[in-house]
């Protein structure tokens, strides 16, 4: 999936790879300057709409279309890695943990997200896809994306589990409006909040009114971290050819241009939330 080395531009990492089309240097804008986008508060509530197109059919039917399976199976294999991927980091997150019942806690978090990557491995399964095979693209970008934002202690942690995870969720969740019923579904269940983001508040708001000093460190961190986020989406988007046009209008009932830009908006006004939520500043 991300090809070459990656290197910092500013607030937001790119990638060297081949050139982009029309349709993913415009995911790409949107994704860089979220400002340009349309308040998220003049978007229209989709989930009052009556389902239509790929929405209201089920996997049986959808997946007739071959390149609307080919796009979903890069989803799954997407999701499923990045949620082994979790499970590997809470289990090291957990070698951080100032106590016992913290390291209990993040194990039990730990759990459930293998969890989450058994039920998209045994989906890819049931489409007869293989899911090492559907997972191996996207294993580079989401490692390098892990590796760099590493953190440093346990609050860092904390922080990256609860901003970082959250906006890579809130992505997943736009996609997943405009997939078949089944497929939708099975989405919307494994990006359920495990129980990091009630715990997370808890113990960063704890820690901040203990020593002020730490929230202006955590609120860099939380920046980068929607940075280096927005990127691996990017990536994840624009290496994959059927997933990209899925998102640009070529199959499903995908996002045209304007809606590219709502929909970042309302990812980044959720970060703003979250890190109030926090109480860093965003």
């Amino acid at each position: 999936m991300c090809v070459g080395r990656i290197r910092d531009e500013g607030a937001v990492t790119v990638t060297d790879r081949r050139p982009e089309r029309a349709g993913e240097r415009a995911i790409v804008r949107f994704m860089e300057t979220p400002d340009n986008a349309t308040p998220a508060e003049e978007t229209v509530d989709e989930t009052a709409e009556e389902l239509t197109g790929i929405a209201a059919q089920d996997w049986a039917t959808a997946s007739a279309e071959p390149q609307y399976r080919a796009a979903v199976v890069d989803l799954l294999g997407a999701l499923a890695y990045g949620e082994l991927a979790a499970f590997e980091r809470l289990a090291e997150d957990a070698k951080l943990a100032p106590t016992l019942a913290d390291k209990a806690e993040l194990a039990k978090m730990a759990s459930a997200e293998f969890h989450h990557f058994e039920q998209l491995r045994n989906r890819l399964t049931a489409v007869d896809a293989e899911p090492t095979a559907a997972m191996e693209p996207f294993a580079k970008a989401l490692d390098d994306f892990h590796r760099q934002t590493a953190p440093s202690d346990w609050l860092e942690g904390l922080v990256k589990a609860y901003v970082g995870d959250s906006i890579a969720s809130d992505f997943y969740r736009e996609v997943a409006a405009r997939l078949d019923s089944d497929t939708r579904g099975l989405v919307l269940s494994v990006l359920d909040d495990t129980g990091h983001g009630n715990f997370a508040v808890e113990k960063v708001r704890a820690a901040i009114e203990a020593d002020p000093r730490v929230g202006g460190r955590l609120a860099l961190w939380a920046r980068r971290l929607m940075g280096e986020a927005l990127s691996q989406a990017q990536r994840v988007v624009a290496e994959r050819d059927a997933l990209s046009t899925m998102l640009v209008g070529g199959v499903a009932d995908g996002f045209d241009l304007a809606e590219v830009g709502r929909m970042f908006s309302r990812i980044t006004e959720a970060h703003t939330k979250r890190m109030a939520a926090l109480g860093l500043a965003a």
